[in-house]
């Protein structure tokens, strides 16, 4: 069954495109099929439902939906953590 992924940032275009590359990359390899939305972090709510929201910066609201942050994406550091979580939640484990 296709996941459905949101990936955002400010701006939706410099930190989101890098984190999005790397979460469809992380799917292929793992035989994950998604279906991925990149927005704006004011955006979220008018792209849900979803199953992970993947954000660049803080996130204040409360969507009901797993998120978890994918600036380890951008500083390098924590990326394995972060892929298995990732991983953890599209699983259902």
């Amino acid at each position: 069954m296709k996941k459905r992924i949101i990936v955002c940032c400010g701006g939706a275009v410099a930190t989101s495109t890098i984190a999005a590359n790397k979460v469809v990359e992380l799917c292929k390899k793992n035989g994950i099929d998604v279906d991925l939305c990149q927005c704006r972090i004011n955006e979220i709510a008018s792209n849900l439902p979803a199953d992970l929201i993947v954000p660049t910066s803080k996130v204040k609201q409360d969507y009901g939906v797993p998120l978890i942050t994918a600036m380890p994406f951008i500083s390098g550091i924590g990326v394995e953590k972060t892929e298995k979580a990732i991983l953890k939640v599209l699983k259902g484990e």
